[in-house]
């Protein structure tokens, strides 16, 4: 394990709008407000888009992503954790649960996910923390990297 410490700074109330891009927009609102690391709740409506749902098989080193469209509006409730990327820019990574007419499913929001309606956001900006965001070549992924005290 791995961990740093950090105190809690801004808090910021967002309100996502039809269409809009999750999680481009918290990362283009971090950036422009200079949020580095942060935590953000979601919760609100989901309209299109692909979740990840896991590899598609599970010894692999470099997983296949599993992708299901959404297909619909969907009730979303989510958290991420937001940290820069190795070029310094906030990165969001958020997973989420999907409801619709009484059939869920969970996943990590990727590039292209819309919000349906309405997203809100909360977003905890984190302060002292050193962490970034490290390619990992074996998975390929992107892994937050804790640095400083243990």
């Amino acid at each position: 394990m791995k961990a740093c410490e950090g105190r809690i700074g801004r808090v910021f109330v967002i309100r996502l709008e039809d269409g809009d891009v999750v999680p481009e927009c918290i990362e283009r609102f971090a950036k422009k407000k200079r949020v580095s690391v942060g935590q953000a709740i979601l919760v609100g409506g989901i309209g299109g888009g692909d979740v990840v749902v896991g590899p598609r098989r599970s010894e692999e080193k470099r997983p296949e992503p599993m992708l299901l469209p959404i297909d619909g509006a969907h009730e979303v409730v989510g958290v991420g954790v937001l940290a820069p990327g190795e070029d310094g820019k906030p990165t969001l990574h958020i997973h989420a649960a999907l409801g619709r007419a009484g059939q869920t499913m969970a996943g990590c929001l990727r590039h292209g996910v819309t919000t349906w309606l309405v997203g809100e956001v909360i977003l905890y900006e984190i302060l002292g923390a050193k962490v970034v965001r490290i390619q990992d070549k074996q998975s390929g992924f992107e892994l937050l990297e804790p640095k400083g005290n243990k």
